[in-house]
């Protein structure tokens, strides 16, 4: 497996995001606070990473939950996964909301999500009049039956 490039400012004080073992897909990322955020039960706050990042062209990092936040705390991410798109150059904000019955404190440091940087296609459209047909065809949800 190749590593990608990218550029890279932390204006934090914690380490630049990280893969936690050799074989991860995602490298953790912390928050930047001055001061402790403390979210009550269904509160969301944007949280700052002090990480800014220039992405190769074709190349887009997604942000995603940390399983081990959602399961002990209730934390996960609102727009998850969140994209960071090639062209942005501004700080990585993370937009965590606590889905538990208890408040939660994140102080200057904690890992609050995975970053995944990958490929993507770009798309371009073909207009037609007619798809070609499948056995699916047009169900959606729950059509198969399987739980």
């Amino acid at each position: 497996m190749s590593a990608v490039k990218v550029k890279i400012i932390n204006s934090s004080r914690n380490p630049l995001p990280a893969y936690a073992t050799p074989l991860s897909a995602g490298m953790d990322l912390r928050a930047s606070l001055d001061a402790p955020v403390s979210l009550r039960p269904m509160q969301r706050a944007l949280i700052p990473t002090g990480i800014r990042i220039e992405l190769p062209q074709g190349y887009e990092c997604q942000l995603r939950p940390r399983s081990g936040l959602a399961l002990k705390k209730g934390l996960t991410l609102l727009n998850a996964p969140g994209t960071i798109d090639a062209d942005y150059r501004g700080e990585i904000g993370v937009i965590v909301i606590n889905l538990s019955e208890e408040s939660v404190v994140l102080n200057d440091g904690d890992r609050i999500c995975q970053m995944v940087v990958a490929p993507y296609s770009s798309v371009e459209w073909d207009e037609t009049s007619a798809l070609s047909s499948t056995q699916r065809g047009d169900g959606g949800f729950g059509h198969t039956g399987n739980n």
